[in-house]
C-alpha cells in the first residue's frame, strides 16, 4: 500500500557553511516541514565526488528532530553502514552495487535501531535484486547517476518504480520506494504516478527563495498526481 507523499530535502544543494540552518528552513510547523532529510554521503571512490561523513552527520543529528535518510555513495558499505544506524539515522540506504553481502548490511542496520535501504543506479536491474530486498525497508531508485547534484531526470527508470509499487501492494515486498535524482516542478508528477513514496529534491528545494514553501509545494503536487493516477 502506498505511503501519503514523503519529501526528503537533499542537503547536497544547502549552503554547507550553514547546514543547519538550512536544516531549520524545512523544520517549520506545518506542511512546509521536510519528512525525512536526506543526507549524500560520498567517498570519492563509488562515485566521483567526495561529500561528507558520519562526524557531519553526528552534529546534524544534534541539531534536528527531522529524520536523517543516510545515502551512501560508498566502497565496503558493510563495514560503514552500521555506524550511521548507531549513530541515530532513521534511515541507511547502501548501493547494492557496492554491498559484499547485503542481506547482512541488512542485518545490522536494521539491529544498529534504523531502517535499511537499497539503491539501485539507473543501469542496475531491479529484477536481480528482488531476493535481497526483502530484507529491506526502502528501495532507493537512482533517477540520475549518482555523485553529482543537478543532473537531468531519467524517466526511463520509472519502470523499476512501478515493478517495486505493484510487488508492495500485492505483499510480495514490504518497502517503502524512494527516488532521487532530478526530482522538481516538472517531472515529481511522474515520479508520483508511477508509484514513488518517498521523493528526494535538492535544488527545488534549496534553490527555492523558500525552501519550506517549496517542500509544501511538491508534496501537494505529488498527492495530487498520485490521487489522479488511481
Amino acid at each position: 500500500m502506498a505511503h501519503e507523499p514523503l519529501i526528503a530535502p537533499s542537503i547536497l544543494s544547502a549552503d554547507f557553511a550553514r547546514l543547519g540552518e538550512e536544516i531549520a528552513a524545512v523544520s517549520g510547523p506545518g506542511d512546509g516541514r521536510a519528512d525525512w532529510v536526506h543526507v549524500d554521503v560520498m567517498d570519492g571512490h563509488f562515485v566521483p565526488n567526495l561529500t561528507i561523513g558520519l562526524p557531519v552527520v553526528q552534529s546534524l543529528l544534534r541539531t534536528t528532530d527531522i529524520p536523517l535518510d543516510c545515502h551512501l555513495m560508498i566502497e565496503d558499505p558493510d563495514r560503514w553502514a552500521p555506524g550511521y544506524a548507531e549513530a541515530g539515522a532513521h534511515n541507511v540506504t547502501v548501493h547494492a552495487e557496492a554491498a559484499h553481502d547485503p542481506v547482512k548490511i541488512a542485518k545490522d542496520i536494521r539491529a544498529a535501531g534504523a531502517r535499511a535501504g537499497l539503491s539501485v543506479k539507473p543501469g542496475t536491474r531491479l529484477e536481480d535484486h528482488l531476493d535481497t530486498l526483502r530484507h529491506y525497508d526502502t528501495l532507493l531508485v537512482m533517477s540520475v547517476e549518482p555523485g553529482f547534484g543537478g543532473q537531468k531526470f531519467m524517466p526511463e527508470v520509472l519502470d523499476k518504480v512501478r515493478t517495486a509499487r505493484r510487488l508492495a501492494d500485492t505483499g510480495h515486498l514490504n518497502v517503502l520506494v524512494e527516488i532521487d535524482g532530478g526530482i522538481k516542478e516538472d517531472t515529481i508528477e511522474q515520479a508520483a504516478e508511477a508509484g514513488t513514496d518517498c521523493f528526494v529534491a535538492g535544488s527545488a528545494v534549496y534553490g527555492a527563495g523558500d525552501p519550506g514553501r517549496a517542500v509544501a509545494a511538491l508534496r501537494e503536487q505529488a498527492a495530487r498526481a498520485r490521487q489522479a493516477a488511481r
